[in-house]
């Protein structure tokens, strides 16, 4: 009985209420940064879109709290970390939002950038205060062979053999970062081809998830924690695998100890149900630049605007591309 309350409670109402309301909020956000596009001002691109997000999910049928965020409350005076969102009607859930996935590649011009946020029940999302994790995502064929401990080398050939193909068929993206050096050798020695990525943590680790539509096996190396959850919200609704683990900059061990870690909690493997333990995930992120995952907001006169988005949820495992266009007179109206 209790197992038929919880998927009457988590199924299928709360992706007819929720779904189609987190692309409106990415929409928002990525129509609010997108007039930013090339300007060289990242401070106020985020500030756009955080401000037109905070709004959007103000209306969101949802008792939300903010596990991934801007920062703490301190630091962000908006979309911090443990701030209400929602109508707080039911659902309970808690809620991660990157506004700008890539806030310099908008800021210059650069393919890639997008709007992102993620639902899933309350208590469910992994948070630290540590802010970079070790990284490795694959597509569902894969999901099942990687081992984070392991080296490059035998992964590879581990997710080559899950693919049916050939190491050197194999594509691996990885943020371009002086940390990644030996990382990047040992992927080129195994015969692997590499996409390098100046930001967009995200969306790589989903385009590694969407190996068939993207042509991205698989997301290697260090990159920020709180997009790792982001990534594992994303991850979960298509079905691929994800490993993490914390990587400690000098001085990160206080960070541990303010949290009741110690270093052994270093050495553990996050997979991706620890990283997000929610049956009941929503994912939704909208393209801001052009890019490799999903197209850019277009401008198209007559205050009309053209966005691209996906919204997936795992409990059905759908994932939706949704093309619209919008009229900005009506928008502005409605606010």
């Amino acid at each position: 009985m209790n197992e038929i309350r919880e998927h009457s409670q988590l199924g299928t109402p709360i992706d007819r209420n929720l779904a189609l309301e987190l692309v409106r909020v990415t929409e928002g956000a990525a129509m609010a940064a997108a007039p930013f596009m090339g300007r060289n001002q990242k401070e106020a691109a985020d500030g756009a879109a955080v401000d037109d997000m905070r709004n959007s999910l103000s209306y969101v049928d949802m008792n939300g709290v903010v596990v991934i965020g801007e920062g703490e409350k301190d630091e962000a005076p908006m979309l911090y970390i443990g701030e209400n969102v929602g109508n707080g009607n039911p659902p309970d859930v808690d809620v991660a939002v990157d506004p700008i996935d890539g806030t310099r590649l908008v800021a210059c011009g650069l393919p890639g950038g997008i709007a992102t946020v993620a639902l899933a029940e309350r208590g469910s999302m992994y948070f630290t205060h540590v802010p970079y994790m070790e990284k490795l995502i694959v597509g569902p064929h894969a999901a099942g062979v990687i081992d984070i401990t392991d080296t490059v080398a035998s992964n590879l050939a581990r997710i080559a053999k899950a693919e049916e193909r050939h190491v050197k068929d194999l594509t691996v993206v990885v943020l371009d970062r002086p940390r990644h050096e030996q990382l990047l050798d040992e992927i080129r020695t195994s015969g692997a081809r590499v996409k390098l990525i100046m930001d967009g943590d995200v969306a790589a680790g989903l385009m590694a998830a969407m190996d068939h539509r993207t042509g991205i096996d698989a997301l290697m190396g260090v990159g920020g924690a709180p997009e790792a959850v982001l990534a594992a919200c994303a991850v979960k609704c298509i079905g691929g695998g994800m490993q993490a683990r914390l990587w400690l900059r000098p001085g990160d061990e206080a960070l541990l100890e303010r949290e009741g870690k110690s270093m052994a909690d270093v050495s553990q493997v996050l997979g991706r149900d620890d990283l997000c333990s929610g049956r009941n995930v929503f994912f939704a992120a909208t393209g801001i630049t052009d890019g490799d995952l999903l197209r850019g907001v277009r401008f198209m006169g007559d205050e009309r605007v053209e966005t691209e988005s996906l919204v997936m949820r795992s409990y059905s495992g759908t994932v939706r591309y949704i093309v619209a266009e919008h009229s900005l007179t009506q928008l502005r109206q409605r606010h």
